[in-house]
């Protein structure tokens, strides 16, 4: 098998991969009952989807210059995807859009209280989380 097949099929497998994720993610948009969930099904996967298909096109590419390219395509989308899905989330809670009944452990809302009250989240004994000052 020589280089070129190699890359081939690499590259398929990159791209196959990256398209399967976006397709989760697709259908865990529609699927899922909440923002938060939905939310997450938006980000992990289309993350790791866009990483898996710009990896095929730059093994298919093969040109320096092209993977610069790529590789801050990557990292911005790294940079930006969390952040955007934490302020979406953030926004979304305090618009009330979240079904709190699907909640394990509602920690924003005591350090809203927190703050509400004058105490700082996080300046308590040591443990950074703010519950232990009450």
């Amino acid at each position: 098998m020589t280089w070129s097949a190699l890359a081939d099929v690499v590259t398929a497998a990159c791209f196959l991969l990256g398209s399967a994720l976006a397709l989760i993610a697709a259908i865990g948009l529609t699927r899922f009952p909440d923002l938060l969930s939905r939310m997450h099904a938006a980000t992990k996967p289309q993350v790791l989807g866009l990483t898996l298909m710009v990896t095929g096109l730059a093994v298919h590419l093969r040109s320096a210059a092209v993977l610069g390219t790529l590789a801050l395509v990557v990292i911005f989308q790294m940079i930006t995807g969390p952040v955007a899905a934490h302020m979406v989330g953030r926004a979304g809670y305090r618009t009330a859009k979240i079904r709190h009944d699907l909640l394990v452990r509602d920690e924003l809302t005591e350090d809203l209280e927190a703050a509400r009250r004058g105490l700082v989240p996080g300046a308590g004994t040591g443990t950074g989380t703010g519950r232990d000052a009450e």
